[in-house]
C-alpha cells in the first residue's frame, strides 16, 4: 500500500496519539485508547481511513530542505 500521510500529518497523528495513550492509561476513559491506532498510523504512514475514503495528504514527493538535486 502507499503513503497516504504527509509529514506534517504524521507528526500531528503521533502527538495526539501519545496525549491520548498517556491519558487513557492514567486512568482516561476506554476510547482514549484511540492513540494507540494513531501512532501506528503515524508510524507507518498509512491510514486505512483514509484509504476506505479516498483521502490523501501525501503529494507523493519528499522535500528536504537540505538537499537540492542537480538541476541539469
Amino acid at each position: 500500500m502507499k503513503c497516504n500521510l504527509a509529514q506534517w500529518d504524521r507528526l500531528l497523528r503521533f502527538f495526539f496519539g501519545v496525549l491520548l495513550l498517556f491519558y487513557a492509561v492514567a486512568g482516561g476513559p476506554f476510547w482514549a485508547y484511540f492513540g494507540i491506532y494513531l501512532i501506528f498510523s503515524s508510524a507507518w504512514g498509512l491510514c486505512f481511513i483514509y484509504s476506505f475514503l479516498k483521502i490523501q495528504t501525501f503529494n507523493g514527493e519528499k522535500r528536504s530542505q537540505f538537499y537540492k538535486p542537480p538541476q541539469d
